[in-house]
């Protein structure tokens, strides 16, 4: 199956993070290399893209598209080892990072895949298929009171406590293996009103196991950090998400790296004398077009946001 995903605010988002046409940048989600490609285009002879994917599939498609493109070194890897990446490649600072979150369009559509609620596959949802545990592993070996939680805190699903219990009770007759098998349980643990009214029952589930199989928050808020932290002067990251859950740990990232005081607010002076590492550009986030929305309805959820370091401030 051909690699296929249309890049989410494409020209916002470059345009945004390429303040230098001889930068080093990275795309931490390298996907089909839509966003790397725009950045390609913009950059000199003696800039630099590095870029970072996961999934083996998607490094070969971005491998392909930009194949034309010299001055790029595409990694399997995952953002999380950011830092021992540009270690590795020999870079210091860099100009700016890119993130394009969640799951592609290709990853959605291959059948094989199991993200899908729409397609009967086998329940993987691995988006690093070397990595161990899959979804079928989670919904067949976790606790009730886990499952609870992982649809409750990542799906923040209102039904999470009957969705859990019906599971566990399913498996007990039989593994839960394939994601119809999944969609059926969790249609019978929504009342009929519920289903009628709302979109596809499994949606926040779905996306809740995804989430937890492959660590995509803990990941993102354990590297934020780090990404500010090897921007050069002046250099931007843009990142774009498509959850509230995801929003708000970039939100409150930015948040914090351009604010870090900890002093209460009743004090005169700062004496805690921790330093503001930039400014949020975006104070309110960009979102798509109408236009960009009715073409790629996938689009409807992004969100992007984007930082500026400055030191010394």
């Amino acid at each position: 199956m051909e690699f296929s995903h249309k890049s989410v605010l494409l020209d916002e988002t470059v345009q945004s993070v390429v303040t230098r046409t001889s930068g080093v940048y990275v795309d931490g989600t390298l996907g089909g290399g839509g966003h790397s490609n725009e950045i390609l285009k913009r950059l000199t002879a003696d800039g630099l893209l590095i870029g970072i994917d996961q999934d083996a599939e998607a490094i070969e498609a971005a491998s392909n598209r930009l194949s034309e493109y010299v001055n790029k070194r595409i990694v399997r890897n995952n953002f999380e080892n950011f830092t021992e990446i540009l270690r590795e490649q020999g870079i210091g600072k860099v100009t700016g990072i890119i993130l394009d979150l969640g799951v592609s369009s290709h990853q959605f559509d291959d059948g094989e895949r199991g993200f899908s609620y729409r397609i009967d596959a086998p329940l993987d949802m691995r988006m690093d298929q070397r990595a161990g545990k899959t979804a079928a592993d989670i919904v067949n070996t976790y606790s009730e009171s886990d499952l609870y939680h992982v649809i409750r805190d990542y799906g923040e699903d209102p039904f999470a406590k009957n969705i859990a219990k019906h599971i566990v009770a399913a498996r007990e007759k039989e593994p839960v293996l394939t994601t119809f098998q999944l969609s059926e349980i969790i249609k019978g643990a929504i009342p009929a009103k519920i289903r009628q009214k709302g979109g596809h029952p499994s949606k926040q589930t779905f996306q809740a196991l995804r989430i937890e199989v492959n660590r995509e928050l803990s990941v993102l808020e354990d590297t934020l950090t780090a990404m500010i932290d090897s921007l050069e002067e002046g250099g931007r990251i843009a990142i774009i998400t498509f959850h509230s859950l995801e929003d708000r740990i970039v939100k409150n990232a930015f948040k914090t790296a351009e604010n870090p005081c900890t002093c209460p607010p009743e004090f005169p002076v700062c004496i805690c004398g921790k330093k503001s590492k930039g400014t949020v550009i975006t104070r309110k986030p960009i979102i798509p077009s109408e236009e960009e929305m009715n073409e790629n309805p996938r689009s409807k959820s992004a969100k992007l946001r984007v930082f500026e370091k400055h030191t010394g401030k």
